[in-house]
């Protein structure tokens, strides 16, 4: 029993030696999991580049975006133009209708250089006349001229028929009528510059808003200042159309931001305009509907008296399309009741077989025609030259 006791004290001090370090640990890993760990510190930025040379290795390097320069004024606003010099342009006309092989020209020569003349052949004349749109009375006299000429005078070569031809044809035209334009600025009551202003009449589709275009592009290459006067507001797009002829020469148009816009308030604006500024002349698109002659005219009486109380009217062109014939007359007698027309432009008259139009719509409303259009090109549009148009019919 005695021997027994020391093994005992032995157990005993072992187990408590392992009870004891069991107890730390657990009080160790307690305190551990009590203890707050401090948040992970911000990674520190990459060291800076050098300002020239390779940045250091495993450093991501950014590249600046590249600068883009701003457009300039200059570079934004369209170019613009000059438009060709006005004299000579004629002359493009006559070679055109020489080129083309005019029908009227041709036909009349033809007959004329036969050796023997009967009725039958009096009879084809006076009709080749008529269907070149010259008008029955303007046809007759020629040929009783013709007539009278080619009995006394008893020319037959051809060379002498062309020029007996061709001055009759010039006398039918009339080189007496001032085809001049009235585009000279007046000075007012007061002293002040009043611009010229040009009333522009005519049905949709014969080209008045382009001629209107083109005529500005005239009086640029003559050194005058315009502005233009959108007043064809009830066509869509032709304050825009007018608009854009107007910058390629940098003249500027007064124009609605509204369709359907009292045309007589937009032509006011616009000569109010041009006398505030100063320029020589003002011209003003108008509308060209023609199914109702009275609203037409009451509409176009209403321009003109709106106008009139800023600055006296210098011309009234009316546009006919020289191809429209007959059609194109009634336009005229329409619009020469409606607007008190001055001049007369003709549109679309190189190569027609119709030349005969500025004979008859002369005679119909008693004012010449001023202006041609020659073609689509801007500056296809010319002074009117009765010895030249005459040449250009008979390919001289």
């Amino acid at each position: 029993m005695n021997d027994l006791l020391p093994l005992w004290i032995v157990l005993g001090v072992v187990l408590l030696v392992a009870l004891a370090t069991v107890g730390t640990v657990s009080v160790r890993r307690r305190a551990r999991r009590d203890v707050v760990e401090p948040p992970p510190a911000a990674p520190s930025a990459p060291p800076t580049a050098p300002a020239t040379g390779t940045p250091p290795p495993g450093t991501a390097t950014v590249e600046a975006p590249p600068e883009v320069e701003e457009p300039s004024a200059a570079a934004t606003a369209p170019a613009i133009e000059r438009p060709e010099p006005v004299g000579g342009r004629l002359v493009r006309l006559r070679e055109r209708l020489a080129r083309s092989g005019s029908p009227l020209g041709a036909r009349l020569l033809s007959v004329l250089s036969r050796d023997h003349l009967s009725e039958d052949d009096w009879d084809e004349l006076e009709e080749t006349l008529l269907l070149a749109d010259v008008g029955a009375g303007p046809a007759g006299e020629l040929i009783d001229a013709l007539r009278t000429k080619v009995r006394v005078l008893g020319v037959r070569d051809a060379a002498s028929v062309r020029e007996l031809l061709r001055t009759e044809l010039v006398a039918l035209v009339d080189p007496s009528l001032d085809r001049s334009l009235a585009t000279s600025p007046r000075t007012g009551e007061d002293g002040s510059p009043v611009p010229a202003v040009v009333l522009v009449v005519g049905v949709n589709g014969t080209g008045k808003t382009t001629t209107v275009g083109k005529l500005a592009r005239v009086l640029v290459a003559e050194d005058r200042s315009v502005v233009l006067g959108a007043a064809d507001t009830f066509r869509a797009a032709a304050a825009d159309q007018l608009e854009t002829w107007g910058s390629r020469v940098g003249v500027p148009t007064v124009r609605s931001d509204r369709d359907g816009a009292d045309p007589a308030a937009v032509a006011f604006d616009a000569v109010r305009r041009g006398r505030t500024e100063g320029v020589d002349v003002v011209l003003v698109d108008t509308a060209g509907r023609l199914q109702n002659k009275q609203g037409l005219m009451d509409e176009l009486g209403k321009i003109r008296r709106v106008i009139t109380k800023e600055a006296p009217l210098s011309e009234v062109l009316l546009v006919l399309d020289a191809t429209t014939g007959q059609n194109g007359l009634n336009q005229a007698r329409v619009f020469g009741e409606v607007a008190g027309v001055t001049g007369i432009v003709l549109t679309k008259l190189d190569g027609t077989a119709r030349g005969g139009i500025v004979v008859a719509v002369q005679r119909e409303l008693g004012v010449p025609v001023k202006l041609v259009g020659l073609g689509e090109g801007p500056d296809d549009l010319a002074p009117f030259d009765p010895e030249q148009f005459v040449d250009g019919l008979l390919g001289d």
